[in-house]
């Protein structure tokens, strides 16, 4: 993206603010928010008592129209997400409500980092109880049948990734006719698991980098999370955004406090009617399997960011991911002789290249 893309961006916006705030002039000089993973950037325009947010969106490689679709199912359901106050599509610029920049992972780091005695372990739980809860009012409230369904295309489309772009493109791997097979049919076993499950709205990144305490002068309609970065919102398994939520791949946290925060989520998705009938124990596995996609599609996308987009700070993120990728896979037989696999071939590539210490 180009600087004249900006100049281009921060004329629109003056003109914008003019007439949203009825001023004669207005003269503001954009700032950097932040860029993401996609090709979307993100500028503040702060006046002397307001502020907004600008979204450069190229409209050749992202939809802002499901943008703003999106964020108003989501605002009609009850959550925060910013309010649209100007857009223009054909540019693919928007104006939209500013939430500030306090995301989950910064103030979930710098509790984990003081270690968790008693009142910073309230404060983590209280923060991802929060987070589950404006999950729930999304599945509860906002109709699927408005969004696209997260298929079979779709799930393998996601995980197709991990063998193009980890294995053969940055691994460099050299993959038999017989290794395809086996990754084809493991990827079959995890899109039934996912295939099977309640079908809701799904954020699809519902994660500690989209997540952002709101200040309360601001925002005192009660507590919540502002919620960002919800345009690949589609229709599917109601497991998808508590496991990318609760097995972030930007933070760990111990199996215990995972586990217990996943079943205060079922507590109250099963009063809610969203997994009626479901027992403990499917619910956990429906969390690990569908955690497992989750997996797969990351360890792709972030070798891609690397390769293809020259985005190589999320390699450091891989790792993580293939620890809860080891230690769930080895919890389930279906899973085992691929398990045998990756371990062989695929881990011991990744560590010299990731320099793993696993």
């Amino acid at each position: 993206m180009s600087d004249s893309r900006k100049a281009q961006l921060n004329d629109w916006v003056n003109g914008q603010l003019r007439q949203l705030l009825e001023l004669g002039s207005v003269d503001i000089e954009l700032t950097t928010v932040s860029g993401d993973a996609s090709f979307r950037r993100y500028f503040r325009a702060q006046l002397p008592e307001q502020s907004f947010i600008a979204v450069d969106a190229p409209p050749t490689n992202e939809n802002s129209e499901l943008f703003v679709e999106v964020a108003d199912y989501l605002r009609d359901a009850g959550v925060k997400s910013p309010k649209v106050f100007a857009k223009n599509y054909s540019d693919g610029f928007l104006l939209i409500e500013d939430f500030g920049d306090r995301l989950y992972l910064p103030r979930l780091l710098a509790l984990q980092a003081g270690g968790l005695d008693a009142i910073s372990e309230y404060q983590v739980e209280s923060l991802y109880k929060d987070a589950i809860r404006a999950l729930i009012k999304i599945q509860s409230s906002v109709d699927k049948k408005r969004l696209a369904p997260y298929n079979r295309e779709k799930l393998r489309t996601e995980m197709q990734l991990f063998e193009d772009w980890f294995c053969e493109q940055y691994l460099g791997l050299d993959l038999s006719t017989t290794e395809r097979d086996l990754i084809s049919s493991t990827f079959a076993f995890l899109e039934e698991a996912a295939l099977g499950q309640a079908e809701v709205a799904v954020h699809r990144d519902y994660h500690s980098r989209n997540l952002l305490i709101l200040d309360e002068a601001k925002f005192p309609e009660g507590s919540g999370p502002g919620i960002i970065d919800f345009q690949d919102a589609m229709a599917g398994a109601y497991s998808y955004d508590l496991v990318s939520l609760l097995r972030d791949c930007y933070i760990r946290w111990s199996p215990d406090l995972v586990e217990s925060l996943a079943l205060h989520y079922f507590e109250l998705a099963s009063a809610t009617g969203l997994v009626e009938g479901a027992s403990v124990s499917q619910f956990l596995r429906d969390f690990d399997l569908m955690g497992l996609q989750r997996n797969f599609k990351v360890m792709g996308i972030f070798s891609r960011l690397c390769i293809r987009d020259n985005k190589p700070q999320y390699l450091a993120d891989i790792p993580l991911v293939i620890q809860y990728f080891l230690e769930v896979a080895s919890q389930y037989e279906e899973m085992a002789v691929f398990l045998d696999w990756f371990e062989t071939k695929v881990l011991t590539a990744a560590k010299t290249k990731l320099n793993l210490e696993l």
